[in-house]
């Protein structure tokens, strides 16, 4: 009986420090979940080779640091990603201690069977949707899908037949939460009052896009996070491995490693140059020359409920990036980075002023009606 109430032990890093996913998914998660778009070889062209020996290896380092959330796809390496997992998921026994992420809408089989007739392996429709579920269920060698993301919107379907498809899949227990990726704000907006209206499940995560340089996100997608209780998954919050200082670049070349094509060229432009020196400094003021920590740092401590993908092929920078939950920017920090390129939220927010349960005060429009106070909006651990 005494067992049951003794504390767990500390975890071996903070990556086995859990979190609830969001007010809407209560299933515990570590706090950067590990992107497995790099596991596989048949992409090697854009993203490198990676044998399956070394994708094990790579799971095998998260799994004993004490991550236990895996973000894959249907299509990722022509599905080589989803069925390595589920081997290595099976060699370790360890499918109920795993929370798996995938999608669906891709066309996933269009490497095998090419474009033209095989036309229903793509979209976000119930077909699509039926094939790609009972086919990830096979590669990853599970019964249920813990999380399954609509990957991007297609603008073809409506948003009725989406959310009753997916959410006969929560009935069915084939999976049991539900995420979207790369859509419009609106979009998840309207499909979540949809899925409250009608008693279906709504979206409890989000996933896109966003860095310390590229901030669209902040402008929709965050506020309708908040106001949801969703959860935000940043894929490229490291610049797609760009972030790097000109000592690691050049030891990367002399190793014979390039920098990865999937979004842009194979150097860094300069913006990436400004904003890779100024992530150096801060790192340095944190005492780490870990540039992708501070990246890191940097989005998780803009919101709460953010849970950054990392991916990459070596588990030495996987080690690396775990070196950001031990980082909390400071407000001076934050705004320093900021400051490189200074964000515009766009209309109405430049009209109205910013939402004061956010930034802590009343500003805009709203300044002028009375002296108001709010209640502050809840923030990102540790900040």
């Amino acid at each position: 009986m005494s067992s049951a109430f003794s504390p767990a032990p500390e975890p071996k890093t903070e990556l086995g420090r859990y979190r609830p996913l969001s007010s809407t998914a209560g299933i515990r998660v570590s706090p950067l979940q590990l992107g497995a778009m790099s596991i596989g070889k048949a992409w090697e062209a854009s993203m490198g080779s990676m044998d399956k020996e070394q994708s094990f290896k790579l799971l095998d380092a998260y799994w004993e640091a004490g991550g236990n959330i895996i973000d894959t796809a249907n299509g990722y390496q022509d599905e080589q990603s989803e069925m390595w997992i589920g081997e290595w998921m099976k060699e370790r026994g360890i499918r109920d201690q795993i929370v798996v992420a995938t999608k669906y809408t891709t066309h996933y089989r269009k490497y095998d069977l090419g474009p033209g007739r095989s036309v229903n392996y793509s979209g976000n429709h119930k077909r699509s949707l039926h094939m790609s579920v009972r086919d990830s269920l096979k590669k990853l060698q599970t019964d249920w899908i813990d999380i399954l993301y609509l990957h991007w919107w297609d603008h073809t379907c409506s948003i009725e037949e989406i959310m009753d498809s997916l959410h006969l899949l929560v009935e069915q227990g084939k999976v049991l939460y539900l995420g979207v990726s790369d859509t419009p704000a609106w979009i998840v907006s309207a499909a979540n009052y949809y899925a409250r209206a009608h008693g279906k499940t709504p979206f409890s995560i989000y996933q896109g896009r966003w860095n310390v340089m590229i901030r669209d996100f902040e402008r929709e997608i965050l506020p309708m996070a908040r106001h949801f209780g969703m959860a935000l998954a940043p894929w490229d919050a490291i610049g797609g491995g760009k972030f790097q200082t000109k000592k690691a670049l050049e030891e990367r070349k002399k190793r014979g490693e390039g920098l990865r094509t999937l979004l842009g060229g194979s150097e860094q432009t300069d913006e990436e140059v400004k904003f890779s020196e100024a992530l150096a400094k801060v790192a340095a003021e944190h005492g780490t020359k870990s540039v992708t920590a501070v990246a890191l740092a940097y989005v998780m401590s803009k919101a709460p409920n953010v849970f950054p993908i990392v991916g990459g092929r070596k588990v030495e920078h996987l080690y690396g990036n775990i070196e950001a939950l031990k980082i909390r920017l400071t407000d001076k920090q934050i705004e320093y980075l900021e400051s490189l390129k200074p964000f515009d939220p766009g209309f109405p927010s430049t009209f109205i002023g910013p939402d004061p349960k956010v930034v802590g005060k009343v500003s805009g429009l709203l300044a002028g009606t009375a002296a108001l106070s709010v209640v502050q909006s809840p923030k990102a651990i540790g900040q």
